[in-house]
């Protein structure tokens, strides 16, 4: 109008007139595949939560189809917040609450040319990486390809510290590096496990205040944690592209650390790679696949696909090594990994002192099980997690993928109970 030569007061006279056309939720949600299968009291009281959230996100009108894994578990008690194991396909929409803080969780194995004592590998990663908060003492330059990208993205802008602090570190929670031996050659193998960090964690603060300030306009009936920003707009492209970087970002993590374990032991590389469970893609339908902890399990997922994913158990329990099977029903996912029946806090109370002795008894069986801090997790135990051997039923049962090989575990580091000894918990 103003290029027509038409005056503010016209311009606003208009604008006054217009009135926002706002999208409703659905009365009822879609249905959605169901891969979850629920034998114990406590299996059921946990897929009896995960079916009342999927039940209400699937009311979001963006979703066009939903499935949930049989690693499933809430991850939030607000009413409709995706699970854990959950997948939706959403038209025109990038949900940043659907792939969470932990933007491109993701797993990555280098297996080694020669044989090697696995306990001299992992003196190696506790010697080059630091797990826990924060970053690194001691910067690692250059980051990575692509620190260009932050200063021309809106969602990036000055992350280029967090991205440099971080780079080098994992995580904390069930973040880990396990090392263990190929079950077809007897390998040493290294798999790590962590997301994108800092800088994820940032970029899904901004991406949660757009997608809420969109929502708020064009659907203020849908909650605020499953706002979504319109995929082709202006903030979408940018959105997108930085999630591309945070992947890349994270991808280059994973190697940097592997690169330096291999230099610190002097062990050739057979093979590496590596996949994202916790991300969004986009498929030939035009849809964006949000997976919460989910692994894709479709041929050329990304460009970087190369046929093979992982999916850890827990830190007594192989890692498999597994081939796609592109199930329709699924989305096209697979899980990624044991998932739980009951959150941290409430496995520690009902547990106890029992959880000592479990893990006592693991490190008897000559499993090298260590935290960084010095303070075991006891939430991270085997018991905190669902059946391993009815989570591979599963996989089977329902073909979500193919096991080709496993890596069976020699011993892993975690973070561990790093709270503990805060210093504000001294403090208090």
């Amino acid at each position: 109008m103003r290029a027509a030569g038409e005056s503010d007061d016209a311009i606003l006279a208009r604008l006054r007139n217009l009135a926002p056309v706002e999208i409703p939720m659905r009365a009822t949600g879609l249905p959605y595949g169901l891969f979850l299968d629920a034998g114990t009291p406590a299996e059921r009281a946990n897929a009896d939560a995960v079916a009342a959230h999927m039940d209400a996100l699937m009311r979001v009108p963006t979703i066009k189809a939903g499935a949930v894994m049989p690693d499933a578990c809430p991850s939030g008690s607000q009413i409709g917040t995706i699970p854990v194991g959950g997948a939706v396909a959403c038209e025109n929409a990038i949900h940043p609450g659907f792939h969470s803080s932990d933007i491109c969780c993701s797993v990555a194995v280098t297996i080694f040319k020669r044989d090697d004592d696995p306990s001299r590998v992992l003196d190696a990663v506790q010697r080059v990486t630091h797990f826990g908060p924060g970053g690194r003492a001691d910067a690692i330059r250059p980051v990575f390809e692509g620190t260009e990208a932050f200063s021309d993205n809106p969602f990036l802008k000055d992350l280029e510290t967090v991205a440099l602090k971080h780079f080098g570190s994992q995580g904390d929670g069930n973040h880990f590096a396990y090392v263990g031996r190929l079950k077809s050659t007897g390998q040493i193998a290294l798999v790590t496990h962590h997301g994108s960090r800092g800088l994820g964690a940032q970029l899904y603060k901004r991406g949660m205040t757009a997608a809420r300030r969109h929502t708020a306009i064009v659907a203020p009936e849908v909650p605020a944690h499953n706002a979504w920003i319109e995929a082709d707009g202006r903030e979408g492209r940018d959105y997108w592209r930085a999630l591309q970087v945070v992947r890349s970002w994270t991808k280059a993590n994973h190697a940097i650390i592997h690169a330096m374990v291999r230099e610190e032991i002097g062990n050739p590389v057979d093979d590496a790679f590596w996949n994202e469970h916790n991300f969004v893609f986009q498929r030939d339908d035009g849809l964006f696949y949000h997976g919460k902890g989910a692994t894709p399990s479709w041929s050329g997922y990304a460009a970087d696909d190369d046929g093979r994913t992982l999916i850890p158990l827990n830190m007594s329990e192989p890692i498999l090594i597994v081939a796609h099977r592109d199930r329709e029903g699924s989305l096209g996912f697979a899980p990624h990994g044991a998932g739980r029946n009951a959150s941290r806090s409430r496995h520690l109370r009902e547990n106890g002192d029992a959880l000592a002795a479990e893990l006592a008894a693991l490190q008897a069986s000559g499993l090298d099980i260590r935290s960084y801090c010095g303070i075991p997790d006891h939430s991270e135990l085997p018991s905190a997690y669902k059946d391993a051997a009815s989570v591979r039923a599963q996989i089977a049962k329902y073909d979500l993928a193919q096991v080709v090989d496993e890596i069976e575990p020699c011993g892993s580091i975690m973070a561990g109970d790093w709270e503990r000894d805060a210093p504000w918990r001294k403090g208090r």
